[in-house]
């Protein structure tokens, strides 16, 4: 347990954010919690007294410096992690802290491999990027059903969402990838980020049962290809959309997720299919859950607790499959996610 080690959330009032908050302070860690706004820091510290507030912004490194000082962790909730990510991981390398965030933008986790690989090794430090829903757990099942494989013909990651009502923050994150993409999509094949204006494919995913077979939009690109190729030797890497899901999320009125029971929950549910393919062979593994949002809380959590505990394979710029116990990480989000090999 956290045993009362500071953390300080950048982007705490948001709404993974505050999931996250919650999760570290069910856990027994104390919340520093870090954002622009003082008077919603304010706000939301007045429910706990044990929390401390520390505003700041990303483009004030040092009111940064002052929120993480005395900080065991840091953990970036605060997107678009485009421009936000580079200024915190400043800020937790001058602090000599780990730092973890929950960026699902491509090319921002793309980045913080390119740009602090060599610094973060150099300095022991650890980095986690996209330690969230989309990239950390995709890469905890891929590297799971991989096994004793360290490398692979086919990664395939599918999403079986019930529905996807977007944060504000989803959709200001997708503006700027699509505004750095300049409109185009991607795709990794052939061992590396391809960028294209094709139409994306419709299929039918065989998800296990009770969902079943689904129609899913093919190559919905998502942070996997940036975490599983990290690591593993895997040249096709693809991710797969329910198309209802895909449809919510394009639809500009779809509105945000609304609270369902008492943690702040929505009644959303998913199903992650992730299927690794070598030499003719398949491994697979299935994770379960609900809230896409509020399970990226135990997964930053978790990771914080690991890094802190020295539960960690390696360090510097790390995925989660590369520097966690992937099957053993999975076992211990058991109250939030239920996990099946097959």
């Amino acid at each position: 347990m956290g045993s009362q080690q500071r953390v300080a959330v950048f982007g705490a009032y948001g709404h993974t954010g505050r999931f996250v908050v919650a999760h570290l302070h069910e856990r027994g860690f104390v919340p520093v919690l870090v954002g622009r706004d003082t008077e919603k820091l304010k706000a939301m510290a007045a429910t706990e007294p044990t929390w401390d507030v520390s505003p700041a912004a990303a483009d004030d490194p040092a009111a940064l410096d002052n929120a993480l000082s005395g900080a065991a962790a840091v953990i970036n909730t605060a997107g678009p992690f485009a421009t936000t990510a580079a200024p915190v991981i400043e800020a937790a390398l001058r602090a000599g802290i780990p730092y973890v965030d929950v960026a699902a933008e491509i090319e921002a986790n793309a980045d913080t491999f390119a740009h602090f690989t060599d610094r973060a090794r150099t300095a022991r430090a650890v980095i986690v990027p996209a330690m969230a829903f989309y990239g950390g757990l995709g890469d905890l099942l891929a590297t799971t059903a991989a096994g004793d494989w360290t490398t692979a013909d086919e990664a395939h990651i599918a999403y079986g969402l019930s529905n996807w009502h977007p944060t504000a923050g989803t959709r200001a994150a997708g503006a700027v990838s699509h505004r750095r993409r300049g409109g185009r999509r991607v795709r990794f094949t052939g061992g590396r980020l391809q960028y294209h204006h094709d139409d994306l494919p419709t299929l039918d995913w065989p998800f296990p049962d009770p969902m079943g077979p689904r129609p899913v939009v093919g190559e919905f690109t998502m942070a996997d290809v940036v975490t599983v190729p990290s690591h593993l030797s895997v040249p096709e890497v693809r991710t797969y959309m329910t198309v209802e899901a895909a449809r919510d999320l394009a639809a500009p009125d779809t509105p945000p997720p609304a609270p369902a029971d008492a943690h702040g929950r929505s009644a959303q549910t998913f199903l992650v299919d992730v299927v690794v393919r070598s030499g003719g062979r398949e491994r697979r593994a299935v994770a379960r859950g609900r809230d896409i949002y509020a399970v990226t809380a135990p997964l930053a959590v978790e990771a914080v607790d690991r890094i802190l505990t020295g539960r960690t394979r390696t360090f510097g710029v790390a995925s989660a499959g590369k520097i966690f116990d992937a099957p053993d990480f999975l076992r211990a989000l058991s109250p939030h996610i239920s996990l099946e090999l097959l």
